[in-house]
């Protein structure tokens, strides 16, 4: 079975902002999610995988039998946009994304060009509904909060 790439890393978060992300706009944009991921999660973020800032973390398990853990919530700053890792698939996600602004939507991530383009308290929802799914459906550090 094959292993999971995105896994948690002692690697630092600002040292990786500062030294990956080119452009002075995605940089800001970048500062700006750590400060609202960390206030809504309530965690400090983590590195996972080379790219990937997360924040907590929760054990899935598929039916395949493929399991590992996770960030609750985060956000990666790509040369293309910024992919942020806050949607679950529920209806009340749905319904806020039609208020979100200006994004694409991937399988299970949301990309978006600047944060001036997506409404701020909109994504709060999306991340406090993600977090409100994972701890009822997985284990979740959330439910140490």
């Amino acid at each position: 079975m094959a292993s999971t790439k995105t896994t948690y890393t002692e690697e630092d978060v600002l040292e990786f902002v500062n030294s990956y992300v080119e452009k002075e706009q995605k940089k800001a944009d970048s500062l700006k999610l750590i400060a609202l991921m960390r206030e809504w999660s309530g965690f400090e973020p983590k590195m996972w995988g080379p790219t990937i800032i997360g924040f907590g973390s929760y054990h899935y398990k598929y039916a395949s039998g493929h399991e590992g853990d996770a960030p609750i919530i985060g956000f990666s700053p790509r040369k293309a946009a910024i992919s942020l890792y806050v949607y679950s698939d529920t209806v009340k996600s749905k319904l806020l994304l039609q208020q979100l602004g200006s994004f694409k939507m991937g399988k299970a991530c949301i990309y978006v060009k600047k944060l001036s383009e997506i409404d701020i308290p909109v994504l709060q929802e999306l991340v406090e509904e993600s977090i409100a799914y994972l701890n009822e459906h997985h284990e979740c550090s959330c439910l140490k909060k």
